[in-house]
This record gives C-alpha cells, structure tokens and sequence, in this order.
C-alpha cells in the first residue's frame, strides 16, 4: 500500500510540475514534448543571428537535412501578448515545416515598454529584411517568403503584410501570410495587453489590420479556434471579409473545440500527427510559394 501511494504522489507531483512548467512558459515545455517524442526530423539549426543591437532582435534559422537546390522561406513570429515570448521555445515550429521542404526563420522582437506600437512592427519588418538577406546563405530562395505567426506574432505577420509601408524600404514582397489565432480588429483597446502595447502610446484605427485590406495584399490563410476566449474568432472572421471585399485572396480554417492555442499546439508532435494544422500550413506555403515558370515564345 505504502508503495502505491508512493507512485501515486509521484504521479501527482510530477503533473504539479508540469502544469506549473507549462504555466511558466508553455512553448518551451511544447517544444521539450515535441523533441522527446517526434526527435529532430532532419532539421538543422544553421544559423543564429541579430538584425540590431537588442537581444530580442535575434533570428534563428533552420533547414532540412538535404537542401536540394534554393527553397522557399518561412519565417514564424512567435506570440505572448507583446510581452513575453523567445524563438529559442519554438524549436518545434521547425521541425514542423522544415522537413517539408523550407528554410524556417524563427524571429524575435522587442518586448514589453521597448516594444510598443509600432515597435513590434518595426523589428517585424526589419527580420523579414535581414531574412531576405541572409536566406541565400543557407539554401534559402529569398523571393519565396511565407510570412506566419501565433497569436501577437500573428498580428505583426498580418500588419506588416497588409500596410504597405512596413516592407516598402526593403522591396520585399512576401508571397503569402498565415496567421494562427490572430487579433486583427481590437480597436478601442479593451484589455491589459493591448492597451500597454497600443493605447499607451496613442494609436488608433491605423493600427488594425482590417484598416489595411487590399486587393493586391498577399494570400492570406487564418486559422482560428472556434474556442477561443482570449483572442476571439471574430477577428478572422472580420478581417477575412474585409479582404474578399477588397478583392484579395483569403483561405480561413476554423476548428470546433480549438481554444487559442490549439492550433499552435497541433504544429508540435504528439499532437501533429493527429490533426491537420500542419497539413493547412504547409499545404497554403507550398502553393503560394511555388516557382512560375515563364512562357517562352515558340521559335519560328
């Protein structure tokens, strides 16, 4: 009995654990279950590099073990409410899509008070530039872009996708963005984190990407939880009718029983391999990314 009782605190202490891990930082523990249970895949990490003087400007690079000729390049912002959140926690999100035939970029950006409205925009920008720029290097194809992200990382893909000024400077011109549970339309700030992150320093309808729908605005695909409390799905739902309204290309995939961080969770294994998140996302960078052959003239 004693020895029952033993395992059973055990068992107990260690899902005590878990839980408070997982409450402390969640992605970190996510990518720890996804390495244990679904290994590397193949996928290197090839690279660790800054695009400015702050730590959180950091960029980490992936890629397949066999690197055939110049692939296309995903780069992730990871979420956290604009307050928290490392790429070094999102491993996993590489070794989700690089086996799938991509170069992964994991970016970072400013926090907290440093990274206010429209900082957080500014480093996204910036990343996708340095990206751009450095991709070649590692097998990459830097007029292949796909731009993704979770959450608050969702927002700064979408944002700086749709405004055109974020990207004008460099020339880049992402060939399609995804966004995972992201709030596009929250304008009056109503909560905490957005009223830290925007309407402390006075920003207004400018800041919502449902403002900024265009019909030459890249393909979009928005995933969302048809749970989810925190970021609500109307968000998707609201800026996916702005942009077929403005004549753009749009894909939405709403899950019944998802809450907000579903669908992020279904980019790691054990869970991957049981729902098809992944299979959405590589299947809309595959497609958007894919190489046009020209039409040569026939030869009289």
């Amino acid at each position: 009995m004693k020895i029952l009782l033993g395992g059973l605190a055990a068992i107990l202490l260690a899902g005590i654990a878990l839980l408070l891990a997982i409450r402390n930082n969640g992605p970190a523990v996510l990518d720890a279950f996804d390495r244990l249970t679904g290994g590397t895949r193949g996928t290197r990490l090839v690279a660790k590099a800054q695009y400015g003087s702050h730590p959180a400007q950091k960029l980490r690079i992936y890629a397949p073990a066999d690197t055939d000729g110049p692939l296309p390049v995903f780069l992730f912002v990871h979420g956290g409410s604009w307050s928290w959140g490392d790429p070094d926690d999102y491993n996993f999100i590489a070794r989700a899509i690089a086996p799938a035939g991509f170069v992964v970029v994991l970016a970072g950006y400013r926090l907290g008070e440093e990274g206010r409205y429209p900082v957080m925009l500014e480093d996204t920008a910036a990343a996708v530039a340095e990206t751009v720029r450095l991709s070649p290097r590692f097998g990459g194809d830097p007029r292949r872009i796909v731009l993704a992200g979770h959450s608050a990382g969702a927002y700064d893909v979408v944002q700086v996708a749709l405004e055109t000024k974020w990207l004008a400077a460099s020339g880049v011109k992402p060939r399609g963005v995804i966004g995972l549970s992201g709030p596009y339309d929250f304008y009056p700030f109503d909560k905490p984190s957005t009223r830290a992150a925007f309407g402390s320093v006075g920003a207004g309808a400018e800041s919502q990407p449902i403002n900024h729908a265009r019909r030459d605005a890249p393909p979009a695909l928005l995933i969302h939880g048809e749970e989810d409390t925190l970021v609500k799905p109307r968000n998707t739902r609201a800026l996916a009718s702005a942009l077929e309204q403005a004549g753009a290309s749009v894909e939405t995939r709403f899950y019944p029983g998802f809450d907000h961080n579903a669908p992020l969770i279904s980019l790691a294994s054990p869970w991957r391999a049981r729902r098809d998140v992944d299979e959405a996302v590589i299947d809309f960078a595959r497609r958007v990314s894919e190489v046009s052959v020209p039409v040569q003239a026939e030869t009289p």
